[in-house]
């Protein structure tokens, strides 16, 4: 069997994007082969091109996809040939037609959840509910700031707010995606292309800034974020697509306010399999009910992987990405 997959054997741009054609290994015993129907993209995937986060070359690219389960290796119970499946890692890869990965790392789709929708939605779903319900843990009533609001994760990450009675300040570049963020749910928006977001924050809650900002933007918003805090709030980067955050005077926590910061990273919180069990009920629950809708923005043909990196990286992007073995 013939598998096709993205490979980069430099870091760079997106022209370091390469697609080649490779023999798919039989899975050993504990793996399991996927016949991939759907890819998700992440901005962290651009990190992993770049040499942001480190990787080893040459690699794959990619950490989330769906598909069927097409043969089993030896030991493996859980699941059968047939089986949808979702994963988001470990290791990269997921840019391709077929993938043997472990047993362990794959999650059964339930009938309420498509393989596009998991493919677009397990990485930022995951992430959204570890970010809000574990690391965070906001409570009804509360008002929050979530930047780029209208991006993959912001988008769910709005609804699943929403859905706990939380109420939401976004922040978008344009017209189009605040009108998105309005729809899941965001009760203001800011548009940063126009306004300045610390005053904006500070007029909306009377001067008093808010408990929580979830910043996946990174660098460029680090200081305004913590200037929209309330005393003892809590800022949660979780992402860099402006750059990495560095360069951090603690003192500045002190200064506006005792604030708190943390880097989370989503495995640190899919870890054990309770961990893990836990987390992915608490998504179906959410996706399954409809409080948490899946936005599919844009698909792209496998082969077009490098101008998938290039629409996101311009931030043209809605909502969540696909690519298509």
């Amino acid at each position: 069997m013939t598998c096709r997959r993205i490979v980069i054997k430099s870091l760079g741009g997106p022209e370091v994007i390469e697609i080649e054609d490779v023999s798919v290994p039989s899975p050993a015993a504990g793996e399991v082969l996927i016949e991939q129907s759907a890819i998700g993209l992440n901005f962290i995937d651009t990190y992993h091109r770049t040499g942001l986060y480190p990787i080893e070359l040459p690699s794959g690219l990619g950490l989330e996809a769906a598909g069927r389960v097409a043969e089993l290796g030896d030991g493996v119970t859980d699941l059968q040939v047939g089986d949808r499946v979702a994963y988001m890692g470990p290791g990269l890869g997921a840019y391709a037609t077929h993938r043997v990965m472990p047993a362990a790392a794959m999650f059964k789709l339930p009938d309420s959840v498509t393989d596009d929708m998991a493919a677009a939605a397990i990485l930022k779903a995951a992430t959204t509910e570890g970010l809000v319900e574990r690391c965070a843990n906001v409570s009804e009533g509360d008002t929050v700031l979530v930047h780029a609001a209208a991006g993959g994760v912001g988008l769910i990450m709005v609804q699943w707010l929403a859905a706990l009675g939380v109420t939401v300040i976004g922040t978008t570049s344009s017209a189009d995606k605040a009108e998105l963020a309005r729809k899941a749910g965001a009760s203001h928006v800011i548009r940063y292309d126009q306004d300045d977001i610390v005053p904006a924050v500070q007029d909306l809650t009377d001067g008093k800034g808010v408990p929580t900002v979830f910043d996946g933007v990174g660098k460029s918003t680090f200081e305004s974020s913590l200037q929209c805090l309330s005393p003892r709030g809590l800022l949660v980067s979780f992402g860099n697509a402006s750059g990495a955050v560095d360069g951090v005077n603690l003192g500045i926590l002190a200064q506006h306010g005792s604030l708190f910061v943390t880097r989370p990273t989503l495995m640190h919180y899919y870890m054990t399999p309770d961990d893990r069990a836990t987390g992915i009920a608490r998504v179906w629950e959410m996706l399954a009910s409809g409080k948490v809708e899946i936005t599919i923005g844009q698909t792209y043909p496998l082969a077009e992987a490098a101008q998938a990196h290039i629409d996101l990286a311009a931030r043209k992007t809605i909502g969540s990405s696909l690519l298509i073995p």
